[in-house]
C-alpha cells in the first residue's frame, strides 16, 4: 500500500519518495491488468521486479509472505479492476499459447512474424506480418499481410499476397470453466498476383468461430471452424476449414520462470467442389518464452501433409511473437 496506494493507482511521488518507473501499474486499469496472468504477478511478488525484467524498486516478498498469503494478495489486486469497470474482461489465463495456424479466441495486442519454408518439393517461402490490437473489453482488430517468394520453373518470383483485415468479438468467457468463445469476420482483398499464384484474384469474406479450453493441469485445446466465401466463385472456390491444437504448458521455477508449450495441430481444409477431398495435415511444434518478461515468444514446428500428399510440400513453420502491451522489444530481458 505504501507504493501502490490504497486505491491501487499508485502513491504520489511526493509521498512514496521515488520516481515511478514506466512499467508502474495502475491496478484499476482493466485493459492493463486483465492481460496479466496470476503467475506473472506471483513471480514479481516472490522474486522482485528484476526477475521479470521490471524495476528493481519492486522488492522480493518471499521471506515475508507464504504461498497462501501471496494468493490472497493477487486476489485482492484483481478487485480494483472489477470495482472501476463492471465489464467482463476475459482473464489472461484464457490467453493460451499461440499455435502456428489455429487462431485462438482471446483478444490480444501482438505483433507476429510467421514464416513457412518448403522443406520438400518446389522451393518457396511465405511470411505473414500480423498486427493484432485489442479495443474495449472483448474486441480485436487484425491485419495480416503475407509476403511470398517462390521458385517457378527455376526462376524466383516475389510479391505480396492477399491481405486480411479482420474483427474478433468474444461472446463468452469463464475463468472458472476455463472456456472462451469468439467469432471473427475478415475481408481478404485481392492484393496478390493470381497469375503467380500469390492471390485468389477476388475479394473473399472469411468467418470463423474459435473455442478454447484450459484445464487445471495447464493442458489446453483450441478449435477453429470457418469458411472462405469468395465474391466470384468462378475464380476461386468456396472452402471450409477445421483447425485444432492440443498442448501442455510447463513452467520452470514452479511455473514462474520460462514456459515451454509443446503442441500438436490437426488441420483440415476442403474446397467446396464436387469430387474434391479434404486435405489433412499435422503440425507438431514447440513454443517457448524468450524474454524474462515473457512478452517475446518463439515457436518452431513441421507441417506434414497426411492425405492428398501429391503436390503438397512438407513445411518448416516458425514465428516470433511480441506482446507489445507488456513493453518494448528492448525491455524485459
Amino acid at each position: 500500500m505504501a507504493c501502490h496506494g490504497a486505491d491501487g493507482k499508485g502513491t504520489p511521488k511526493s509521498i512514496a519518495g521515488f520516481e515511478p518507473p514506466d512499467s508502474f501499474p495502475d491496478f484499476t486499469r482493466c485493459d492493463q491488468t486483465t492481460a496479466e496472468m496470476d503467475s506473472d504477478w506471483r513471480a514479481v511478488i516472490v522474486h522482485g521486479g528484476r526477475y521479470r525484467g521490471f524495476s528493481q524498486i519492486m522488492p522480493s516478498f518471499s521471506a515475508a509472505l507464504n504461498d497462501e498469503q501471496i494468493t490472497m494478495v493477487v486476489s485482492y489486486l484483481r478487485h480494483f479492476c472489477r470495482e472501476s469497470n463492471p465489464d467482463e474482461w476475459p482473464h489472461a489465463e484464457l490467453n493460451l499459447p499461440r499455435a502456428v495456424v489455429t487462431e485462438k479466441a482471446y483478444p490480444e495486442d501482438e505483433e507476429v512474424i510467421s514464416t513457412s519454408v518448403n522443406a520438400r518439393g518446389a522451393p518457396g517461402v511465405e511470411t505473414h506480418i500480423i498486427h493484432e490490437q485489442r479495443f474495449g473489453a472483448k474486441n480485436q482488430i487484425e491485419v495480416d499481410v503475407p509476403i511470398l517468394f517462390q521458385d517457378q520453373a527455376h526462376t524466383w518470383y516475389g510479391g505480396v499476397g492477399d491481405a486480411t483485415l479482420g474483427i474478433k468479438r468474444v461472446l463468452f468467457s469463464s475463468l472458472r470453466a476455463g472456456s472462451i468463445l469468439a467469432l471473427q469476420g475478415s475481408l481478404l482483398v485481392p492484393s496478390g498476383s493470381r497469375a503467380r499464384g500469390f492471390g485468389s484474384g477476388t475479394t473473399t469474406f472469411e468467418t470463423f468461430a474459435a473455442y478454447d479450453q484450459l484445464f487445471k493441469t495447464n493442458t489446453f485445446f483450441q478449435t477453429q471452424f470457418g469458411a472462405d466465401l469468395p465474391r466470384h466463385t468462378d475464380i476461386a472456390p468456396q472452402s471450409i476449414f477445421f483447425h485444432t491444437a492440443v498442448g501442455q504448458t510447463f513452467g520452470a521455477d514452479h511455473g514462474l520462470g520460462r514456459a515451454w508449450s509443446p503442441m500438436m495441430e490437426f488441420l483440415a481444409d476442403r474446397d467446396l467442389k464436387d469430387g474434391v477431398k479434404t486435405d489433412w495435415d499435422i503440425l507438431p511444434q514447440m513454443q517457448v518464452t524468450i524474454s524474462r518478461r515473457q512478452h517475446i515468444r518463439g515457436d518452431l514446428g513441421v507441417r506434414v501433409p497426411v492425405t492428398n500428399t501429391a503436390g503438397r510440400a512438407v513445411q518448416i513453420e516458425f514465428y516470433l511473437l511480441w506482446d507489445w502491451q507488456d513493453g518494448k522489444l528492448t525491455e524485459g530481458w
